[in-house]
């Protein structure tokens, strides 16, 4: 249920970004794609990616685009006789794509493999070779003696 609420909305702006006219509306579209997009990353369990999507993409991509196309100067197009010729067809395949995501999909024909979360296997990653501070001082502090008794005693060593 919350994987159609998630995706359906997603998809329609997808198409909007397709559809729009005005190049405005175009970019102001995919906010909502990348917003459902980081639901549905949480839904898989990427927290860490959930959070760091929307920042990338809204944050940065979604408001420059925004600002380079408001420095145009644009004309509000009208929907042509065209376009409305094609939106029975486009109408059906719509209706046979929504029939598929709700009676095909089935969660009992798609197998859901156990997974750690994503955050809990990032920590194991990063800590598991956890060194601790006096160490690396410890061992910086015998490098830097041995490259000083080296350079005492040895009288070819040059500068």
């Amino acid at each position: 249920m919350i994987l159609s609420v998630l995706s359906s909305p997603a998809l329609v702006s997808g198409l909007m970004v397709a559809r729009a006219k005005n190049p405005v509306h175009s970019v102001l579209f995919p906010i909502p794609v990348f917003r459902d997009t980081s639901g549905l990353l949480i839904l898989l369990g990427l927290d860490f990616s959930a959070m760091i999507f929307p920042v990338v993409h809204i944050g940065a991509i979604a408001v420059s685009f925004l600002f380079v196309v408001m420095m145009f100067h644009i004309q509000i197009a009208e929907i042509h006789e065209e376009v409305l010729r094609y939106l029975p067809v486009s109408g059906i395949i719509g209706l046979i794509l929504w029939w598929e995501m709700f009676f095909i999909l089935d969660n009992e024909t798609i197998p859901l493999l156990p997974t750690q979360r994503n955050t809990t296997s990032l920590r194991y990653t990063v800590y598991a070779r956890k060194v601790k501070r006096q160490d690396v001082f410890r061992r910086n502090a015998i490098d830097f003696r041995r490259t000083i008794m080296r350079r005492t005693t040895d009288p070819l060593t040059i500068d």
